[in-house]
């Protein structure tokens, strides 16, 4: 989820609401380095103040929730993010024109949660409705719809809807074509997600061929050490394990991780990502003792970081248990 939101200027003064603020931004800090727990720690101090001093409809308190749901979405704590967001569009509703663009963001962020939660009918439903705002509002080449036809690309892609998800992501790239330049990285982003939905076809040809795209724009316009080379990275190991080509796999997926660890803390969730992904290719590569060294660090971080019933915790503890079998 994009999720995170700024307050809007305000005629409260108070001393009890600029101290909603500094937790707000203390919270926003400890986001950004994927502390979750001190985080909504601080967001819900700022929301317990805001309450008090502002009316119960007003604006700021929908950007409250939403950030505060942000934040549960990347815990895997999705009830609790679910409830946040929808306060959030609740006085977005009250208070804004039926077709305003920050209600299409509401939309957008609870489809987000309902993708995490496997309710993808729900997550399509609410990445339709804020498409449909955004149509009403906007040119039909802004990039804003490409957004939403990725989103509603993503939901049909985990719902096995292989087709209707190329479709959709043919879309956001047919605009992205439109208005940006051919080394943009919105069109590697695209090429991507193509390429995923490739893979899940099995057509690992046209698969590799997308995120060579993609990877050769990020190495053209992005510094060297960019998340997105890194994510492209991981994705062309993907398809080369899936291929049964281990080394080739094993080789993108550890540049994927030097990327990420230069300029990540040590404790981030996407390097746990990298952890898991480099086990499971020892293990394909029968070396176990490689494969469990790297999944106990990707259990090590999850475990600092996510809720303790997070699918990832659950997924990788029994990685460990087949690996120690193994060995």
């Amino acid at each position: 989820m994009s999720g995170l939101e700024s307050y809007q200027n305000t005629a409260v003064s108070s001393d009890e609401y600029k101290k909603a603020i500094s937790y707000h931004r203390l919270g926003l800090d400890y986001c950004n380095q994927s502390d979750y727990k001190n985080a909504i720690q601080y967001y819900e101090q700022g929301l317990e103040i805001l309450q008090k001093v502002l009316p119960s409809d007003d604006p700021q308190l929908a950007t409250s929730y939403n950030n505060i749901g942000s934040v549960y979405d990347n815990m895997g704590e999705y009830s609790k993010a679910l409830s946040s967001l929808k306060k959030a569009l609740e006085i977005k509703e009250k208070t804004l024109p039926s077709n305003h663009l920050s209600l299409a963001t509401s939309y957008n962020n609870i489809g987000s949660v309902y993708d995490n939660m496997g309710e993808y009918q729900k997550a399509l439903s609410s990445h339709e409705k804020a498409l449909e705002i955004k149509e009403k509002t906007l040119p039909s080449n802004h990039l804003s719809l490409a957004t939403s036809y990725n989103n509603i690309g993503n939901t049909y892609d985990s719902m096995e809807q292989y087709s209707k998800a190329l479709s959709s992501y043919e879309k956001a790239l047919k605009i992205r074509e439109k208005t940006l330049p051919s080394n943009h990285p919105s069109l590697a982003t695209s090429y991507n997600n193509i390429g995923l939905v490739y893979a899940n076809m099995k057509d690992y040809s046209k698969a590799l061929s997308s995120h060579e795209k993609a990877r050769e724009i990020y190495q053209e316009v992005l510094p060297p050490n960019h998340p997105y080379l890194a994510t492209s990275y991981n994705n062309i190991g993907s398809v080369y394990d899936n291929m049964g080509e281990y080394q080739k796999a094993l080789s993108s997926l550890k540049k994927a991780l030097e990327i990420k660890e230069k300029p990540l803390p040590s404790n981030h969730l996407s390097l746990a990502t990298s952890y898991n992904n480099i086990g499971f290719i020892y293990k394909n590569m029968k070396d176990y003792s490689k494969a469990l060294s790297y999944y106990e660090r990707a259990l090590d971080i999850w475990q600092r970081a996510l809720s303790p019933t997070h699918r990832n915790i659950k997924t990788v503890k029994e990685s460990i248990e087949m690996v120690k079998k193994k060995l």
